[in-house]
């Protein structure tokens, strides 16, 4: 381990334990209040959301299982399970410009902590796609995996929720699914 990675470590470490304890029904770091399908009994929180692109190319969903340990109350796992779908994306191929239609599948493991109303979480995982062009017909078919890593935040004040995240896709041919959202839930 680096020098710089140990004292990145010691030092989350030491603001986790300054930090007030987190009641047992504090809401995971990755979750927000309006996703969530079903909190079981044993600490697992099943949460969905609808994906969407501000351009409107991509829509699709991700469904994410996350549990908090009842012996380290702050900490927050999970793993995601998401599927996107983007329609006539401009790219292009050398010279050549092109509209593509692609199919995304991807899972992640997620890792986060909650520190009093602060919750920040990381991910990493791997998304498999295929392609093909529509303009012009043909001239392109692609498949391939790629890695997957996101950073997050969540700060929640009572009932007002405010989420950002950074998602991004390892891949060329992948870059319009790299995503930074930021939003402000305010339940009534």
């Amino acid at each position: 381990m680096k020098t710089g990675s140990a004292f990145a470590l010691l030092l989350a470490l030491a603001v986790m334990a300054a930090a007030p304890p987190a009641s047992a029904n504090d809401t995971p770091s990755f979750t927000g209040q309006d996703a969530e399908l079903m909190r079981l009994d044993n600490g697992v929180v099943i949460e969905g959301r609808d994906i969407e692109t501000p351009d409107g190319y991509t829509s699709g969903f991700r469904l994410i299982a996350g549990y908090s340990p009842f012996r380290l109350p702050r900490l927050d796992l999970a793993a995601e399970l998401s599927y996107r779908e983007s329609d006539e994306v401009p790219t292009r191929l050398g010279e050549q410009q092109l509209l593509i239609n692609s199919v995304s599948v991807g899972g992640s493991l997620m890792a986060g902590v909650r520190i009093g109303r602060l919750g920040l979480y990381a991910k990493s995982g791997v998304a498999g796609w295929e392609g093909d062009a529509v303009i012009p017909r043909d001239a392109l078919n692609t498949a391939g995996t790629t890695r997957v890593t996101g950073l997050g935040a969540r700060l929640q004040f009572d009932r007002v929720v405010s989420r950002l995240e950074l998602e991004e896709f390892d891949a060329p041919d992948m870059a319009h699914l790299n995503l930074l959202t930021a939003s402000l839930h305010i339940p009534f």
